[in-house]
């Protein structure tokens, strides 16, 4: 397994920061989903993870070593990692963006392996692509296209996946279809995985653990259901809602809570 873990890391652009003294041990071997209103820092946070941005203080730790000393080959094998909206070539078929995902497996004089054809050959069974892979990826549906890119980060072989937004621009079936899979990837392969996500019911419904940000700080983590409540709906992300049990699946459900927003904007 892979252990990664930040100690009072700054992230910034500039002179402005963003991410302030984030402390976070990535549980092993679970969904981990972030939430928090727009610019609290959820994606930067996935950056400074990701190795992507390099903190102006603090330190983020990959197995013990701070992660930016380590090869850039090193690190691709153990963390995958998906951006928020990837964009692919005209031309390229999902055959040629998964092999991409076994870059960091390929040594100087022996490019291509039969065990980097096995990989590939699992990624695509296991994301369901076997029968579309001479498609091109542009001419794809919204669904197939992520879980394409997701094939690609299995490919590398990474115990551990980091994901931003990966369900934006989908609609609610194809959102499904992306989250159940990545799913079964932490509950079949034991994948562990962090992701980034807007919609908080759906993040409830798919986390073993949530990080609330907000301000650029983690405001609380936990549980979905130790953490998701009334009260951090209207701290975080000022709004009054009413958080009740998903009848499908028990997890907190956040309804919002229109009468009392009518009682409030009455003159």
């Amino acid at each position: 397994m892979v252990n990664l873990e930040t100690s009072e890391v700054v992230l910034a652009y500039g002179s402005k920061r963003v991410v302030d003294g984030l402390d976070f041990v990535v549980p092993e071997g679970k969904i981990t989903v972030v939430i928090g209103p727009n610019g609290s820092g959820k994606s930067t946070c996935l950056r400074g993870l990701a190795r992507v941005l390099r903190p102006a203080s603090g330190v983020v730790l990959l197995n013990g070593r701070d992660i930016h000393d380590q090869p850039t080959k090193v690190v691709a094998k153990q963390i995958g990692i998906l951006p928020q909206g990837p964009t692919v070539p005209a031309g390229v078929t999902v055959l040629d963006l998964v092999r991409r995902g076994r870059y960091p497996h390929q040594r100087l004089f022996d490019q291509w392996s039969t065990e980097d054809e096995l990989a590939v050959r699992e990624a695509l069974a296991l994301t369901g692509l076997q029968d579309e892979s001479d498609e091109y990826v542009d001419h794809l549906s919204g669904g197939q296209q992520q879980r394409a890119w997701i094939a690609m980060a299995l490919a590398q072989e990474t115990d551990l996946m980091l994901l931003d937004e990966p369900t934006t621009h989908l609609d609610i079936a194809h959102q499904i279809e992306v989250l159940d899979l990545l799913r079964d990837l932490n509950r079949i392969e034991g994948r562990t995985v962090v992701m980034v996500l807007h919609d908080i019911n759906q993040g409830c419904r798919y986390a073993d653990h949530v990080v609330v940000m907000n301000n650029g700080k983690i405001a609380n983590q936990g549980a979905p259901e130790e953490v998701v409540n009334s009260q951090m709906m209207e701290e975080v992300f000022g709004l009054a809602a009413v958080v009740i049990a998903d009848p499908v699946t028990g997890t907190p459900l956040c309804v919002p809570d229109v009468v009392a927003k009518r009682t409030n904007t009455q003159p």
